[in-house]
């Protein structure tokens, strides 16, 4: 399956079907493997090879109806892996995981965001959808920080994805369920395993949000990620985590605490050859703290902050998709699918001859 392509994403099991890839985000059946479609034996089986004699994985894949975990193959790939019941059967789904770290110009990033790595604290969140390369942006930001300083790292990953070595830094990658059982456990043991660093693969809950929030408070570093579409969903967010009478002392917490958003949409080239990704960057400067501490921050006024920050390094959505129809890369079909405001967006592509 991996040698159907040289860009294949991910590996889809499922009964009644012939094994699948996606490949830039779509997705063709490999009939090669298969002189029919899968069994639901066969998926099942698929599924115990994946998990092996996990017991707790066993546990929560019959408890909760799914569970993850990481798979490699020595030498050829790693995964991320979903096993899950659907109609009383076992599919599954692997994510290619490369096993090189990639670097912020190969993914497409401005190099730039390579500062954040030298940020001494505060919070730095990676955004977007699934697929949109978040893991890959946190791994390529984490890898920066291992060459450049000496310092002691702990990650806490469901499941772990990229393996990190030892460089300049020390690093510790720590997976869920088999390492620790929560990720608010391994949180509160963090703040006894003196890291200067610390990775939590995603926000999900109100008391891993609140353990971020402390540790960025007593000087920490943090990078996570939230399933968000950009900025200014990312804060509506992280404040919905929290009752209604917490969330305008959570908005100064964060106004002190957090330090950037790169949120990320992944788009079909024109003409094939893949996808490009569009980020949007927020930077916490004074006139956004000040929006954060005044509870001002719909997407509107921070979309025209980022605007003005463009001297800091900060892009919105719509103004780095903008450039890409200008440039060619895209179509502008693909360009209104994935805008913040596809009118808007229209008619300044309209006005300009665009």
């Amino acid at each position: 399956m991996l040698r159907a392509h040289d860009h294949v994403s991910d590996l889809i099991f499922s009964p009644g079907r012939f094994p699948t890839v996606e490949i830039h985000g779509q997705l063709s059946r490999v009939e090669a493997l298969s002189s029919q479609p899968l069994t639901a034996d066969d998926t099942r089986r698929i599924a115990a090879d994946l998990i092996g004699g996990n017991k707790q994985t066993i546990t929560i894949l019959r408890e909760q109806g799914s569970c993850d975990l990481s798979y490699g193959l020595p030498g050829l790939a790693r995964f991320r892996v979903n096993v899950f019941i659907q109609r009383g059967s076992c599919a599954v789904v692997m994510r290619v995981i490369p096993t090189a770290i990639p670097n912020l110009a190969a993914l497409g990033l401005p190099t730039h965001l390579e500062e954040a790595a030298r940020l001494r604290e505060g919070i730095v969140l990676a955004t977007g959808p699934r697929n949109s390369g978040k893991s890959s942006t946190l791994a390529a930001l984490l890898d920066r920080v291992n060459q450049e300083r000496v310092c002691h790292i702990i990650t806490i990953e469901d499941p772990i994805e990229f393996l990190h070595n030892h460089k300049r830094a020390t690093i510790h990658q720590r997976e869920l369920h088999s390492d620790t059982h929560s990720i608010p456990l391994a949180l509160q043991a963090a703040q006894r395993q003196a890291p200067n660093v610390i990775f939590v693969s995603d926000v999900r809950d109100h008391q891993t949000m609140e353990m971020i929030l402390e540790a960025a408070e007593t000087g920490h570093l943090v990078f996570s990620a939230l399933n968000t579409p950009d900025a200014a969903k990312t804060i509506e967010r992280i404040l919905s985590l929290f009752a209604a009478a917490e969330q305008a002392t959570i908005r100064k917490r964060l106004a002190k605490t957090l330090r950037l958003v790169v949120s990320q949409r992944l788009m079909p080239r024109q003409g094939g050859g893949g996808r490009i990704v569009a980020a949007e960057i927020l930077r916490i400067n004074a006139q956004v703290k000040q929006c954060l501490e005044e509870n001002d921050f719909s997407s509107p006024r921070l979309v025209d902050l980022m605007r003005g920050g463009a001297h800091e390094g900060m892009q919105h959505f719509d103004g780095e998709i903008e450039k890409l129809v200008r440039q060619g890369a895209i179509s502008l079909e693909t360009a209104i699918l994935h805008s913040t405001d596809p009118e808007g967006l229209r008619q300044r592509l309209a006005q300009a001859g665009g």
